[in-house]
């Protein structure tokens, strides 16, 4: 039997493919659909060298990373991640640095009919510039609440008009781009990376710093607060932990009357008080 002829311009993609993921150390999947080609050729040219991106049909990828797996291990498991219009992303710096990077350099866009809602997309409540008329009837077949203020429609709750993962509408478009709400991004989306035999996906690689910070901040106060509760000695709590001791020692030979040079002053304050109530009960 005849084997099928493949065109030499696949086999060089395939082979350019494996050759860059031999080369650098993270290899990401990623979604360019809907990213203007003049955009991703300037971030291509902004990136290099130290980040390579290669567009190329999703069965090719798929090839690519099935027949490299023999050296790299775990790399096939970016297959899964190979959404809307695939490409692979090539870098020497860790994921987390690489998906924040990626995400500073995307920009707001309107929605389009048919894409899928990055996001729960929420019309807030407010005042529109919209004159009552036909168009109480639009915002309302898609679920929006409205009203009549000073002569201007107004929005009278916070309205999702698309979950996180579904198809946008072609009615939910165009409101919302009526509305100069423009819920998508345009840019290079990381879907998922691979670092030494690890996929990071993207909701895990995408982190709120400040959250994260704070997260971070909130776990070494409630570390610290246990250990002192339950007296476990570091060198950040053995300070507290001894002036700890050292008052509840004291409490403790001031309720029994143990005299010592720390608490002698405040045994014989406490046999003068006890003595004058003493003396006042039994009127000396």
């Amino acid at each position: 039997m005849q084997k099928a002829h493949v065109a030499d311009y696949k086999k060089d993609v395939v082979k350019e493919i494996k050759h860059l993921i031999k080369e650098f150390p993270i290899v990401g999947a990623l979604n360019v659909e809907g990213l203007p080609t003049p955009q991703l050729q300037n971030m291509r040219a902004s990136l290099r060298p130290d980040v390579i991106i290669k567009i190329s049909k999703r069965r090719l990828i798929k090839f690519a990373l099935d027949d490299a797996k023999k050296d790299t291990p775990g790399i096939e498991k970016l297959e899964p991640y190979l959404i809307g219009m695939p490409g692979l992303i090539f870098a020497k710096e860790n994921p987390f640095s690489l998906c924040k990077k990626l995400a500073k350099s995307k920009s707001p866009a309107p929605a389009k009919a048919g894409q899928i809602a990055p996001t729960d997309i929420v019309v807030p409540a407010g005042k529109t510039n919209f004159a009552p008329g036909p168009i109480i009837g639009e915002l309302g077949s898609i679920g929006i609440k409205t009203g009549v203020e000073a002569g201007k429609v107004t929005i009278k709750l916070d309205s999702t008009v698309a979950k996180e993962g579904d198809h946008i509408k072609p009615k939910v478009a165009d409101i919302l781009t009526r509305l100069g709400i423009m819920p998508m991004e345009v840019g290079l989306d990381l879907t998922a990376a691979f670092e030494k035999g690890v996929i990071y996906d993207k909701k895990v690689l995408a982190i709120d710093d400040k959250k994260f910070m704070q997260d971070l901040t909130n776990a070494a106060s409630w570390s610290f607060n246990l250990a002192v509760e339950i007296a476990y000695p570091t060198k950040d709590t053995i300070e507290l932990l001894l002036a700890k001791s050292f008052r509840e020692a004291k409490a403790v030979a001031l309720e029994a009357g143990v005299i010592s040079k720390d608490n002698v002053d405040e045994i014989l304050a406490k046999a003068e008080s006890q003595m004058n109530a003493l003396k006042d009960e039994l009127n000396i």
